[in-house]
């Protein structure tokens, strides 16, 4: 019986990788050390599949920073700004693409689907000149086997990744970016050739977006691209990957009629329905690769429910063709339960990290094969029986109070045109008014206090002493800055969801199940794991010293429901949107608290408000109806003066811009400097927006410093199509990951951009 893992973690079990590379960005390392770092993290990753037992083990899947980015390397499609002469591409080339230098700005990034993970969008039009520039594919799989492990290595589909890019800049929007797939085709050829000789005798096409609702014309470009490839293929096992949602019937069949292919793998834990259609018509003699264990999550595999699934799909396709497989690549869920020492022992035991889902995976196979590992599969029954049975996870009271909300509408009694007018009587602010998203720079001084608060190496007063001296320097900042709205900085904050998390009942807390959210990011998602509450206020006392030190508008800072939910792992025994009242009953107690400490401006975010769209358009209404609904329960009950922000981030908001407005928040500050001011495009046609917005004026994931000029050519252009009197000037997203070196000069460029505006349109009247 085989298995199969579709992509595995890269950061490594203590982040490895992130180290590396930051100390590499730093100029602190060299090329060779960080090479042997990834070096390392590869053939430990690959032995210890072999190790398990795992068949089907992939390579090519590590990254140094996105795999959508290495496809754009292997296929030489690199933008003309980056100044690259040809040949084979390296470091600086490739990182000044993810993360721009100090004369270019890097590329767009935007969410992988609908997951916390960030791609780099290929920019591609009819001039790119496509060449076979990197050999990573190859030479890794060469890696694997010097090794002694035969790898299927795993490249991101053609198609796929013509239907992820956009058109350059210059190149008109409507350009086909499906028209250059004629022009990809010869490269993967060679790679394919290159991996037959080296001895490969299977390889995987990721092509996930074919579980999006595409288009005959999109669905016939899968056709042409592996008719195109099959004779390059021949001789190969090929296996087409899609993850993260049903697939839709059309596709199902234009996936399962491609020429060349001998096996399908899906999603089957996102992916219900599509179990059905593999009952209904699958092809005889072909492979499935079955994607039982979760990719997504962290919760214990239920091994007897699967096994009975493997059961009824060997009755379909027969025990040779049927492989066990993860769901979708690994990188989305932490790396290994194994360093959780002081995880509570009964929580525990309900979860599997990515090393655990190998062993998973392959008990499962060889459960199947007749080869039940008794033990094993009673440990896994003991465990989920525990977890449904455990006082720990249920609340009456709180699920009463969640229950309660689902009838009712939580809107704020006045329009959002008449509460502006009561905060700027208030507030008393200048036009195109500034402000920051909340996030300041986190020194290693600061992350040192934090630590050492954590070890009870200093005491509560030292630490309190310490986050205050922080805030009054941010705040001191901001005024020198002459900053219109000011934040505190937030420097008691290790993480946006983490922070409330562990004020929240019902979460639990990992030392290292870290994930990769973009580059050598990574975040620690809570685990979600029973009823939420709040015990007591989260952010009022630190709230309360920022406003006692300025006679400015101080914000209070909060992560709204929605984006807790999005950024966690979540308890897989209710759904979602339950979970999701339960958390915004938790956040409005805070919003109110803060109200009456005398925040009169209180920031919710909901940067992942978009993340959680599903990829299916028929499901969308229901999750944007309760997400938009979480968000207006939190704030439904504050005065008109007192002003509700939020704040979104790094996706494609265009198409939901109906559903933004129904948040009925005061001021929304978004992401736009990075995506070309796409955000702008759904002004410009027509969508009136009467609350107040921020569209980010310049880029905070780049070390680059735009020019006072820039950030006012930005500004203009937001004029051109949005009014004067709602429109706020901030960066992008929070400063968190910046240093002050880049943030000072960033910001007073900023705050003069909006000054020079505000001279020129007072002289224009």
């Amino acid at each position: 019986m085989a298995s199969h893992i579709v992509g595995y973690p890269r950061m490594g079990p203590k982040r490895e990788l992130k180290f590396a590379l930051e100390s590499f960005w730093d100029g602190k390392s060299s090329a060779e050390d960080l090479q042997k770092v990834a070096a390392d993290l590869r053939s430990s990753i690959w032995k210890q599949m072999a190790d398990t037992g795992i068949k089907h083990i992939p390579s090519n899947t590590f990254s140094y920073y996105d795999q959508v980015l290495d496809t754009t390397a292997l296929l030489g499609a690199v933008p003309p700004r980056y100044g690259w002469n040809g040949g084979e591409i390296g470091f600086d080339t490739y990182f000044s693409m993810a993360r721009g230098n100090a004369s270019v700005p890097a590329m767009e990034m935007t969410k992988w689907f609908d997951t916390n993970y960030h791609f780099i969008v290929p920019e591609l039009g009819p001039d790119v000149n496509f060449s076979y520039a990197s050999h990573k594919a190859v030479e890794e799989y060469k890696e694997a086997k010097a090794l002694g492990v035969d790898t299927i290595p795993v490249l991101v589909g053609p198609v796929s990744y013509l239907l992820l890019s956009k058109p350059a800049k210059g190149v008109e929007k409507s350009f086909s970016l499906l028209s250059l797939l004629g022009k990809i085709i010869p490269i993967y050829k060679e790679v394919i050739s290159e991996l037959k000789a080296a001895g490969a005798s299977w390889i995987q096409f990721d092509e996930p977006t074919l579980v999006m609702d595409l288009d005959s014309h999109k669905l016939q470009a899968f056709t042409d691209a592996y008719s195109h490839l099959e004779s390059t293929l021949s001789g190969l096992n090929v296996l087409i990957e899609t993850y993260f949602a049903d697939i839709p019937a059309e596709a199902f069949k234009t996936l399962t009629s491609l020429k060349g292919v001998t096996a399908y793998g899906f999603d089957l834990v996102r992916g219900t329905k599509t179990l059905d259609l593999i009952k209904g018509e699958f092809p005889k003699g072909k492979y499935l690769f079955a994607g039982l264990v979760d990719g997504r999550n962290i919760w214990a595999n239920d091994l007897s429910a699967s096994l009975s699934t493997l059961q009824t799909l060997e009755g379909i396709v027969g025990k040779d063709k049927l492989v066990v497989s993860t769901s979708c690549s690994l990188l989305h869920t932490a790396v290994d339960l194994v360093n959780e020492t002081k995880l509570d022992q009964e929580i525990k035991s309900w979860l599997a990290f990515a090393a655990q889902k190998i062993v998973e995976v392959n008990a499962l196979a060889k459960a199947l094969a007749g080869h039940k590992d008794e033990a094993f599969f009673s440990a896994n029954a003991t465990a989920q029986a525990s977890r449904k049975s455990s006082p720990r996870v249920t609340n009456e009271a709180v699920q009463k109070a969640a229950a309660a909300l689902k009838g009712s509408d939580h809107r704020r009694a006045t329009n959002v045109s008449a509460r502006l007018d009561a905060q700027q009587k208030k507030l008393n602010l200048p036009i195109l008014p500034t402000t920051t998203i909340g996030s300041f720079p986190q020194t290693i001084e600061l992350r040192r206090v934090r630590r050492e608060y954590k070890a009870k190496k200093i005491s509560e007063e030292e630490y309190v002493k310490a986050i205050k001296e922080e805030i009054s320097k941010v705040v001191k900042l901001q005024e020198e800055l002459d900053i219109d709205v000011l934040v505190h900085g937030e420097p008691e904050r290790n993480d946006m969801v983490e922070y409330f998390g562990e004020q929240l009942s019902g979460f639990a807390f990992t030392v290292n199940g870290w994930v990769q959210s973009y580059g050598s990011r990574c975040v620690k998602p809570p685990i979600i794991y029973g009823d939420v509450s709040r015990p007591n206020p989260m952010t009022v006392f630190w709230s309360s010293a920022a406003q006692s030190m300025t006679a400015r508008p101080m914000k209070g800072m909060l992560t709204g429901p929605v984006t807790i939910l999005n950024w966690s792992f979540v308890r897989n025994d209710q759904p979602r949107f339950e979970t999701t009242y339960q958390i915004a009953l938790a956040i409005k107690d805070e919003v109110e608290d803060l109200e009456k400490a005398g925040i009169n401006v209180i920031q919710i975010d909901e940067a992942a408000l978009r993340e959680g769209l599903p990829l299916r358009k028929s499901e969308q209404a229901f999750y944007l109806d309760w997400a938009v609904h979480s968000f207006r329960i939190t704030n439904c009950g504050v005065q008109d003066t007192t002003q509700i922000h939020t704040h979104m981030c790094y996706s494609n908001f265009n198409d939901i811009i109906h559903s933004i407005i129904d948040m009925d928040a005061d001021v929304i500050t978004i992401e736009n400097s990075r995506s070309d001011e796409k955000l702008l495009s759904v002004f410009r046609e027509g969508v009136k927006y009467g609350a107040g917005i921020g569209p980010g004026v310049y880029d905070i994931h780049s070390p680059r410093i735009p020019s006072t000029e820039e950030i006012a050519d930005r500004i203009n252009k937001m004029l051109a199509v949005l009014e004067t009197n709602i429109l706020w000037v901030n960066p992008d997203c929070g400063l968190k990951t910046r240093k002050y070196a880049e943030v000072n000069p960033a910001l007073s460029n900023m705050v003069a951009a909006a000054k020079l505006l505000r001279t020129q349109l007072a002289s224009a009247k």
